[in-house]
Parts: structure tokens; C-alpha cells; sequence
């Protein structure tokens, strides 16, 4: 099959989308994903940009969707390339846009915590975003065990109560204490952090 490709068609730009990924799944030669590259970058930064409203962050999303192609093309049968990238790029985007609002929600569940937390929202303002999440993740790690999976489940992975009790085990109010201690917790070390 893939001599037959070569026997007919010499030149990498007449090859279809559908060779191209046969035959980098069977030759691992990456120049077959740069032809893919070539072809959708557009595409799939205008995707992005519509999803992610920003260049740069467009920019960053078409390099890693397409660093990821390398492994995640060898896992799947594709027959349209074209709208199964288009599918790789959206789900991309909203896994990227849902991380970020997770973490937003997390910060102003530990905000609205307390009325004397003002400084935090100032501090949040003047900082970098990825700087805060980082911040947020170290506060969640220095969490007793118990209290980092309730937060983890109800914040990060949009649990209820009832929920994160049904998978950890703990008891209704066991999670709602749980919970209030680890806001309370993060939001102590937060302070600290910001404070330094």
C-alpha cells in the first residue's frame, strides 16, 4: 500500500491528507506531519482564536495541538483529517478555557470565603494568572489529605457535596468540614504568600 504511494505520487504536497497519516503511522518520518502542518495551521489557529479570543494563546494552542499529533495520531483510525483536527483543536480550546475557569472559581469561592479577604482580590489583580494557579496548586498540596481531595473533586472537577461524599466516603458533613477548613487553610497560605 504505502509503495504504491510512492510509485504514483513523488511529491509530498500531492499526497492526500488520508497517505499522509498512513504513512506516518507506518514510517514514524515526521516530515509527513509537517505536510499537515502546512496545510491546517490556519484552520486550526482560527479554531483556537475564536475559542481562546487571544493571539498568543492561539498561537501556543496550534504548537501544542500539533506537538501532541507526533503520539496521538498513531492511537486513532482517522478517515477526514481535516475534521477530526478541527474536533483535536475545539476540544483543546475548552479543556484550556475549563482549566482557567476552574481556577477563577476557586479563587473567588476562597475570596468570598471572607469580607476581610479584600487584600487578596487586589493582589490577584496586579498578578499573573498562571502565577495564581501555581500558587493555588502549591496551597492545595500543603492540604491534609482529606481536605485537598474534597477540594480537589468540588472545585476543580465541578462536584457536588453529595458527590464528593459518594466518591471519598466521608460523611455529608464530614466533606462540608473538610471543605471549609481547606478554603480556610488555602486561603491562610495564600495570604502569607501574596503578603511576602
Amino acid at each position: 500500500m504505502f509503495i504504491h504511494y510512492k510509485k504514483h505520487k513523488k511529491d509530498i504536497s500531492e499526497l492526500s491528507d488520508k497517505e499522509l497519516v498512513d504513512l506516518y503511522k507506518y514510517s514514524s518520518d515526521t516530515k509527513y506531519i509537517g505536510e499537515l502542518y502546512e496545510r491546517y495551521t490556519h484552520l486550526i489557529y482560527g479554531v483556537c482564536l475564536k475559542y481562546l479570543k487571544n493571539r498568543d494563546d492561539s498561537k501556543d494552542a496550534v504548537m501544542q495541538i500539533f506537538e501532541n499529533l507526533f503520539d496521538v495520531i498513531k492511537k486513532h483510525e482517522i478517515d477526514n483529517f481535516k475534521s477530526w483536527i478541527y474536533s483535536v483543536a475545539k476540544n483543546h480550546c475548552l479543556m484550556s478555557i475549563r482549566k482557567t475557569k476552574t481556577a477563577e472559581k476557586m479563587k473567588v469561592a476562597i475570596k468570598n470565603d471572607s469580607e476581610n479577604f479584600m487584600e487578596y482580590s487586589d493582589t490577584l489583580h496586579h498578578n499573573n494568572e498562571e502565577l495564581d494557579f501555581k500558587n493555588l496548586e502549591k496551597g492545595i498540596e500543603k492540604l491534609k489529605k482529606e481536605q485537598q481531595e474534597c477540594i480537589r473533586l468540588m472545585y476543580l472537577q465541578d462536584k457536588s457535596y453529595k458527590e464528593v461524599s459518594q466518591i471519598t466516603g466521608y460523611s455529608l458533613n464530614k466533606v462540608k468540614s473538610n471543605i471549609q477548613n481547606g478554603k480556610r487553610n488555602l486561603k491562610n497560605y495564600l495570604s502569607r504568600d501574596y503578603e511576602q
